[in-house]
């Protein structure tokens, strides 16, 4: 068999590039990929990229989080959780930082993975269609850690979201109440939907970066241990930063140590924080001094 009877112009060395193309399931004819060569990121789209991740750290707060901080500018005493304005909207306000928690997401897996940089060529909407399928198995294809951490994560961090803009869900009084847990699963049902939209909606995974185009690349585990491992992360980020972040604070005045002990024992209040554009280690009526 010689080199034309494998690919057409094949003595071309750069069709070889394709015969093996096709050998790894990266034919533009194949079942799945519908792509014939992978293209580098153009310049203006990573400028772009980079613009608006700036704009999002740059932006102004809109959650209950900027009456606290114009309050802590008024008086040096730890706020009032009953003296802080009404948050605007929880569904506007709440809507408009889920987007930047995406944005910043997706601006991180276009940053860091190849894989999703490799899927950006081709038809868009073409593509996307294809991407979307009703998982027929439990995996994903990920790795244990992402599944069962990292996704528990940021579904927690779009659970404070939405806790940040709703009036009351941080006043220490509820402890572990009935009103905190009503806030808890409003914040959870909202996880859930930032949760469907990251795997399959007009800014998700199969859309960006075609998650789904092969079948082995969606799975079940995403849409139930997301929401549910956020409730977990959330309630035992709230009893950590109640018993033992403040503790840790009230044993030192190392503004340092203060900050690196909220940020490493609440990883999800500290990715919510960096999305709506708030220092890291920011609390609403705990302001670090």
């Amino acid at each position: 068999m010689n080199a034309a009877t494998l690919h057409p112009g094949a003595t071309d060395p750069r069709a070889w590039a394709h015969v093996a193309a096709k050998m790894f399931g990266r034919d533009d004819t194949g079942p799945y990929l519908g792509k014939e060569r992978v293209r580098p990121v153009p310049p203006k789209t990573i400028v772009a990229t980079a613009l608006a991740f700036a704009i999002n750290f740059t932006a102004p707060a809109t959650s209950v989080y900027a009456q606290a901080a114009s309050h802590e500018t008024q008086q040096t005493s730890t706020p009032d959780p009953s003296e802080l304005a009404p948050a605007p909207s929880t569904w506007k306000g709440a809507f408009t930082d889920s987007l930047r928690l995406l944005m910043v997401e997706h601006t991180t897996r276009v940053a860091f993975q190849g894989k999703t940089r490799r899927e950006l060529g081709g038809n868009f909407f073409g593509d996307y269609k294809r991407s979307l399928r009703v998982p027929d198995t439990w995996d994903d294809g990920d790795s244990w850690a992402v599944n069962y951490v990292g996704h528990p994560i940021h579904g927690a961090a779009s659970g404070f979201i939405w806790l940040d803009h709703e009036d009351g869900s941080h006043d220490p009084k509820l402890g572990f109440s009935k009103e905190y847990w009503a806030s808890r699963g409003r914040a959870t049902a909202w996880a859930a939907v930032y949760s469907v939209q990251f795997e399959f909606g007009p800014f998700s995974e199969a859309s960006i970066g075609n998650v789904g185009l092969r079948p082995n690349t969606t799975g079940w585990v995403d849409h139930v241990v997301t929401p549910a491992g956020a409730l977990g992360i959330m309630v035992a980020e709230d009893a950590l930063d109640r018993y033992l972040v403040v503790r840790i604070e009230s044993w030192t005045g190392n503004r340092v140590v203060r900050a690196i002990a909220r940020m490493v024992l609440n990883p999800g209040r500290t990715l919510s924080n960096g999305a709506q554009g708030r220092a890291p280690w920011s609390r609403a009526v705990r302001p670090l001094r």
